[in-house]
């Protein structure tokens, strides 16, 4: 699959100004050298979004776009992220560049968002960026946002791609595509050379046929960086299986495999930036599919690390494939072991889509990740291991359930149902992502979306 680049217009482009202009108590905060007096009559007041186009000699002179209000207190996150994004999508074509900002206004998260709003999924139907391309402002790390759009287009695209072209060998063809670019290898256990050693993986593919078998994608990048893994959910399609889900549930679980969309499209940010060396990726790739060789309630598996898990719900797939290969890392003792998935309900009727939890025992790499979120635009929120739920995971006759009875606390009760594959790693992180844009949002088009990534790649410096 062909990757699109994110692109800044040149800075030779012959751009028009744009100014960005903050709204105080009384209105707007005029910037200087502009001519207020036009702006004032076509009632522009610096509403987030709000643009007016300032007219000159032979049409469009330059533009002023609103910012609203900075937020209060500075340190709560504003109403709306990436508004810059919107001045990509109304601008007139060509080539711009900010010629004056606001002292609160983040320069760094402007740029990036307008970059992702260039981002279109156009694989199977035309679809045109915005055509007001942006030169790159003064003072802030070029290499870097294109580095992290990079990472986010990756896994918008990975997400966006239907079942019937994202199925487990195309998601695997995807991680040899990311090695090929950047100098990594890859190793995959596939079919019926699971039962050996993965048996949950095994058992949850194995209904999808020999065309969509199932496999376990291990990607590893050369140097001597800090020991990190990152493993990412790859349930291509979810039917729910034998607990097979009611249609409507069905229409985007082409989202499923979006914990491994986010984790290859963090190490694509992190190739890019020079900063992949030692890393690891490990992608379980499974179709939940219903046949007569489909896993059933009440089953009794056998997880790589030795403890058996019954099967109370066949749509309660994702943590069965993700212990296997959690198991699996933390055999080689890494020092930080990050899961990412999108695994339960429970999690988006608590936080809704847009702020995704994580649950980590390590208060310094806790508060170094949401400090990292709350500071690159890419919020997160903790919730705990809660030792005392542990019971809730313990059924009668296998030392785990994976679907606990009751509905309290399911996502909670899947964090610590994974948390028990990961011993032996220095600290875990598990990250219950949505990976979708349910409405269209500035910089943020419905559809596939990054959650987490620029919080983990801006805290490992912290973490590792």
């Amino acid at each position: 699959m062909p990757m699109t680049e994110p692109e800044f217009a040149p800075a030779d482009a012959g751009s028009r100004p744009l100014w960005l202009v903050a709204q105080g108590d009384d209105g707007p905060l005029w910037p200087e050298g502009v001519e207020c007096a036009f702006a004032k009559a076509s009632g522009f007041a610096a509403k987030p979004g709000q643009i007016c186009l300032l007219p000159g000699e032979g049409g469009v002179a330059g533009a002023l776009f609103g910012v609203g209000k900075p937020a209060t207190p500075a340190d709560r996150p504003a109403r709306e992220r990436f508004t810059l994004a919107r001045a990509a999508e109304g601008l007139p074509e060509g080539a711009w560049h900010l010629a004056g900002v606001p002292d609160s206004y983040n320069l760094a998260h402007g740029a990036l968002g307008w970059l992702f709003a260039q981002y279109r999924f156009d694989r199977y139907k035309k679809a045109e960026p915005p055509r007001a391309r942006l030169v790159c402002p003064a003072g802030v790390d070029r290499e870097a946002l294109l580095a992290m759009a990079a990472g986010e287009y990756l896994a918008r695209d990975l997400i966006n791609t239907p079942a019937s072209d994202m199925g487990p060998a195309d998601l695997e063809a995807a991680a040899r595509d990311l090695a090929a670019r950047h100098g990594a290898s890859v190793e995959v256990i596939s079919g019926e050379a699971l039962a050996e050693n993965f048996l949950m993986i095994h058992a949850v593919g194995r209904a999808a046929g020999p065309g969509r078998a199932p496999r376990l994608i291990d990607l590893r990048f050369p140097g001597d960086g800090p020991a990190v893994t990152l493993v990412g959910k790859g349930v291509c399609f979810d039917t729910g299986g034998l607990d097979i889900k009611p249609s409507a549930s069905m229409l985007i679980m082409k989202k499923d495999m979006g914990g491994a969309a986010n984790v290859l499209g963090l190490a694509e940010t992190l190739a890019r930036l020079g900063r992949a060396g030692g890393l690891r990726v490990l992608v379980p790739a499974v179709e939940n599919a219903v046949s007569g060789d489909s896993f059933r309630p009440g089953d009794v598996l056998t997880s790589r690390k030795g403890l058996t898990v019954e099967v109370n719900n066949t749509d309660a797939e994702g943590r069965l494939i993700l212990a296997d290969a959690l198991a699996y890392a933390a055999e080689e003792g890494p020092r930080l072991l990050v899961s990412m998935a999108t695994l339960t309900g429970a999690a988006r009727v608590a936080l809704g889509p847009d702020l995704p939890p994580f649950f980590c025992d390590d208060d310094a790499v806790a508060e170094a990740l949401y400090q990292a979120g709350r500071d690159h635009a890419d919020p997160i929120w903790r919730m705990p291991f809660w030792e005392p739920y542990e019971a809730m995971i313990e059924p009668a006759i296998a030392d785990l359930d994976n679907a606990p009875s009751g509905g309290f606390a399911g996502a909670i009760t899947a964090a610590l149902f994974l948390r028990r594959f990961a011993e032996g790693a220095g600290a875990y992180v598990h990250f219950d992502i949505y990976g979708w844009q349910p409405s269209a949002a500035p910089g943020r088009p419905k559809g596939g979306v990054g959650q987490g990534m620029r919080a983990i790649l801006h805290a490992l410096p912290r973490m590792a």
